[in-house]
């Protein structure tokens, strides 16, 4: 007599049971070369210390990089192999005696300071201070902000209405000695650094012309300003803007595009702050990497992952007020800049 019928003798309610854990067994069992030899084919690939396994059923194409574990992430060189492949340059070019222009959002202010305290060259040379991508230049947070000042700088765009406010909500004028300034400093700049903010913006009804900041309470009229989120498409025209300008006019320049990841205080639509902030976000990254795939060729183009090494690597990147990042993840931040694009 069989176990499995001896076993169903005594226990007759096992036997369901017994009979579908036999014909699974058989199951396995016949399918045993089939999965060995699958097994055998699957593609094997390293993640940190890993080696894994992926099926080959699907063509990957030419390129094909896995996301990283937290293992992985802890690795002395993560931030190069898993965060900056493919955006780094071959190696650091920008030397002391280099003219940087910095500006854009307020994490723009990070890098100008990490770059004067280890000696480099900001490119007004403490001479052209009434710019202001110099005065102001850490609340040109949107990119039709960054886009007016070469336009002006250059004489392409004229504007007939303040459109340019300081934190203390006073109008920046038109000044000719600050634009020709701007356009000085510009003109010597041969490392520009533009840091991306936002894409909520207030703008004039009549003319469609974008404002720094917010408007002044006391200038607001409903019928002439608006509020809208910049799309994809209108963030890509204003970068393509910068950049046709720059390339105009400062054509070996080096052009380094980066996004902060300093998230919105408020916002102004119906929806949570914090889901409006990554569509915010969301908008300006793809505009950016719309123009890196449309310049691939311009090897003086680049990409600095400041926004994905917060947002995707570092664990608790931000203070109490969850805006601001921490001190020590700025530093990490400046530190893997300058081991790829400072010569020290």
């Amino acid at each position: 007599m069989g176990l499995r019928t001896e076993m169903v003798k005594r226990w007759p309610a096992l036997a369901p049971l017994l009979g579908k854990d036999a014909e699974r067994i058989r199951r396995r069992m016949a399918r045993t070369p089939e999965l060995i030899a699958h097994n055998l084919s699957m593609l094997s690939y390293d993640v940190g210390e890993r080696r894994l396994k992926a099926d080959v059923t699907w063509y990957r194409g030419e390129h094909c990089n896995f996301l990283p574990d937290r293992k992985a992430l802890s690795q002395s060189d993560a931030l190069a192999r898993y965060v900056g492949q493919g955006w780094l340059p071959a190696r650091p070019f920008i030397t002391k005696t280099d003219p940087i222009t910095t500006f854009g959002s307020c994490f723009a202010e990070h890098i100008s300071s990490y770059l004067r305290r280890n000696g480099y060259t900001t490119a007004d040379l403490g001479r052209n201070l009434s710019s202001y991508v110099i005065r102001c230049g850490e609340g040109m947070v949107n990119s039709a902000a960054i886009a007016q000042q070469f336009q002006w700088a250059y004489r392409e765009k004229e504007f007939n209405e303040p459109l340019w406010y300081d934190k203390a909500g006073k109008p920046a004028d038109y000044e000719e000695t600050v634009r020709s300034d701007t356009r000085e400093i510009f003109n010597r700049t041969t490392v520009f650094i533009i840091t991306l903010g936002l894409s909520e913006v207030w703008y004039n009804k009549q003319s469609g012309e974008i404002f720094w900041r917010a408007i002044p309470k006391h200038r607001f009229d409903p019928s002439r300003h608006g509020f809208k989120v910049l799309s994809v498409s209108e963030n890509r025209e204003n970068l393509e803007t910068a950049y046709r300008l720059i390339r105009d006019h400062r054509p070996r320049a080096a052009i380094i595009f980066t996004l902060s990841p300093v998230p919105l205080v408020a916002t102004f639509r119906p929806v949570s702050c914090i889901t409006a902030n990554s569509v915010s976000k969301a908008s300006l990254r793809v505009a950016v990497d719309e123009l890196m795939r449309e310049h691939s060729g311009d090897e003086r183009l680049f990409y600095f992952p400041s926004y994905e090494i917060v947002k995707d690597v570092i664990d608790d990147p931000y203070g109490e007020d969850r805006r601001h990042v921490r001190p020590e993840v700025v530093s990490t931040i400046m530190e893997f800049f300058a081991r790829h694009y400072l010569v020290r």
